[in-house]
């Protein structure tokens, strides 16, 4: 059985740090790029970050870029992303996702996690 499990989430202060975790079972860790999507309440899901296996590139959403940080135990099957000064606009439940490739298409990720909430408080 495919799982991505996402865990981390909570409420923090702005300016605060959190570190999520997405862990993953049942296909082949090292074939797929892992991304991170986040959706606030009324709003579109968005890209955040991702990471490619193959080459380890990173890439960020403009909005995280400098503050959020992803990488990936490959021994662990898990992809962490370590989130730093925290501000409310964060707000949001945070999926991972797998895919062929890094891409913030929706509709080419294969398999999504279950979604961990993040608040950051004002």
């Amino acid at each position: 059985e495919v799982q991505l499990v996402e865990s981390g989430g909570g409420l923090v202060q702005a300016g605060g740090s959190l570190r999520l975790s997405c862990e993953a079972s049942g296909f082949t860790f090292d074939d797929y790029a892992i991304a991170w999507f986040r959706q606030a309440p009324g709003k579109e899901r968005e890209g955040v970050s991702c990471i490619s296996k193959t080459d380890a590139a990173t890439h960020y959403a403009g909005s995280v870029k400098g503050r959020f940080t992803i990488s990936s135990d490959n021994a662990k099957n898990t992809v962490y992303l370590q989130m730093n000064s925290l501000k409310p606009e964060d707000t949001a439940t945070y999926y991972c996702a797998a895919s062929a490739f890094c891409t913030w298409y929706l509709p080419v990720q294969n398999y999504w996690g279950q979604g961990t909430q993040v608040t950051v408080s004002s």
